[in-house]
């Protein structure tokens, strides 16, 4: 039995400055303790009633984090691809995303992280989009990594980060990051929160 499994997928391994040093397949990434980066895009449809965020639910076939709660759409940043290229791309596999709406996404955050898992040391980078959505639309699991989707109240999204463990590990970061951005916190609570994510105050 191998060290890991193969994901077939290549991911580029860089030094501090950002520079490409070479690629190694996805899989082993955890398990040598590289850096890897990867997007997660807050879907977010604003109502009369209030703030509504799609949410989707990990496929129960998935390797990491099955049947968990997720952003609408994320995933890691395949060899020679940038943040945005990225965004694009997984918008239209995951949710079925039109091109032209996806590429209206906007960067809003970046955030790093290291800690233990099952699958090795996760030593992840997270560009963090907002993609406002019209009412009308409705997500379509393309690729088969998503078992279903819910449009959820801000606040219903709150309690779940607050009282559960539904989502996938690294998803609260990035839900608590737009909960901040939203003024979701007391002013002194997001200045903690913001320091613990970023390094820097609201």
């Amino acid at each position: 039995m191998g060290l890991y499994a193969s994901h077939e997928e290549a991911f580029d391994v860089r030094n501090d400055s950002g520079v490409v040093l070479g690629q190694v397949d996805r899989g082993a990434i955890p398990v040598l303790g590289l850096a890897a980066e990867g997007v997660h895009l807050n879907g977010l449809v604003e109502r009369e009633d209030g703030l509504f965020l799609w949410v989707a639910r990990r496929s129960m076939s998935k390797r990491l984090d099955p049947g968990k709660l997720d952003h609408l759409v994320a995933g890691g940043m395949s060899a020679g691809l940038d943040p945005q290229t990225t965004v694009i791309k997984e918008a239209q596999e995951e949710a079925g995303i039109p091109t032209e709406l996806a590429a209206t996404a906007r960067a809003v955050s970046r955030i790093e992280y290291a800690l233990e898992r099952p699958e090795g040391l996760r030593r992840d980078v997270l560009h963090c989009y907002d993609l406002l959505l019209p009412q009308g639309f409705t997500p379509i699991a393309e690729d088969g990594e998503v078992e279903s989707f819910y449009l959820l109240p801000i606040q219903e999204v709150v309690a779940l980060v607050r009282d559960t463990d539904a989502f996938k590990f690294n998803v609260n970061l990035v839900l608590i990051d737009l909960f901040i951005r939203r003024g979701l916190f007391a002013p002194a609570e997001a200045a903690i929160l913001q320091n613990a994510l970023t390094g820097r105050t609201a």
